[in-house]
């Protein structure tokens, strides 16, 4: 195949972006991994889905057909900073699905079209980046609760994963901080889950319920709290904040599940979901994602603060903060 090694690269006003015009008849990533060689797949897909223009037009179409005299823009300004939002952040995004770290206080998904949601604030950036799709649910997490989830860009991709979710996704992990000391620092909890007129009721017996298995390990302590990792078996509506409850030992500032009286310095639930692995529906690759644990949680475990002494605090990332691996 021939490589584009003759692609001129047509002088431009701005120094906020590059252009390069077509040679001869060819799919847009295939042209794009001629004009960058060293770029893998993968670092070239995340071009394609945010900084690429051809003859003026943005778009994210890898097999866009491209003719001898196009012209293909890379725009370099930071996509994260263009397409910046204060309720989630992008963090990985293809063809077919994207994913996202939430921020805490956002409702995944509502009924009612007036709710703000992750889902209708996705399919706006679908919009305003000319991406002929829609978000779809693939799996949600509690308003308060922060961390990484996947949103579909087809029903197809939705059902692939729904249908399969045990199998493809192969690893989901939270961190919480909790209060008190959990004895043993290792364990699970399986209960019978059922949805009460307020809030979420768990039974130590079949009850009609639905089964629910926590496993827990505790990473860090320093009274009165402990940062602690969570993986769930099953996922159900609220299923961790009513565990830690059960444990005697509730998420810190959890204003249905945890202590009336919670004086923690931290002003937000303190669950977060930082791990995500799957198999892709469509390529069959493996995805491993991990954010960072929010600072506002690792000071609660590390340093001595004063009551009351907590601000406000995201727990937002930036893509470049997020481990992100992928394999065959």
């Amino acid at each position: 195949m021939k490589r584009y090694t003759d692609n001129k690269e047509v002088p431009q006003a701005e120094s906020s972006k590059t252009t390069f015009r077509v040679q001869e008849s060819v799919e847009l990533l295939t042209f794009l991994a001629q004009c960058f060689p060293d770029m893998n797949r993968t670092r070239l897909k995340n071009l394609l889905a945010y900084c690429v223009c051809v003859d003026g037009h943005r778009t994210s179409q890898y097999n866009y057909p491209l003719v001898r005299g196009m012209e293909v823009s890379i725009v370099k300004a930071d996509y994260r900073r263009r397409f910046s939002n204060r309720e989630y952040d992008i963090v990985y995004e293809d063809p077919h699905l994207i994913v996202v770290n939430k921020h805490e206080g956002l409702i995944s998904y509502s009924k009612k079209p007036s709710d703000p949601t992750l889902i209708s604030l996705v399919n706006r950036y679908f919009e305003r980046t000319h991406q002929s799709c829609h978000a779809h649910v693939v799996h949600r997490l509690d308003r308060d609760t922060s961390g990484l989830m996947i949103v579909a860009k087809s029903k197809e991709v939705a059902r692939l994963f729904e249908e399969n979710w045990k199998e493809r996704v192969y690893d989901r992990a939270y961190v919480a901080v909790v209060w008190g000391t959990i004895e043993p620092q290792q364990g699970s909890i399986t209960s019978y889950l059922t949805d009460g007129q307020y809030c979420v009721l768990s039974s130590p017996v079949d009850n009609g319920g639905k089964l629910a298995t926590t496993h827990y390990r505790t990473l860090q302590s320093r009274h009165p709290y402990s940062l602690v990792e969570l993986r769930l078996d099953t996922g159900r509506r609220n299923q961790i904040r009513v565990h830690m409850r059960e444990l005697k030992h509730p998420v810190v500032h959890d204003p249905m599940y945890g202590y009336k009286e919670d004086q923690a310095p931290i002003a937000r639930l303190a669950l977060h979901a930082y791990r995500l692995c799957f198999i892709h529906p469509v390529t069959g690759r493996k995805h491993e994602f991990e954010t960072p644990i929010p600072s506002s949680f690792l000071r609660l475990v590390q340093q001595d603060v004063q009551p009351h002494a907590g601000r406000k605090e995201h727990s937002n990332t930036t893509p470049s903060e997020t481990k992100h691996t992928h394999r065959s």
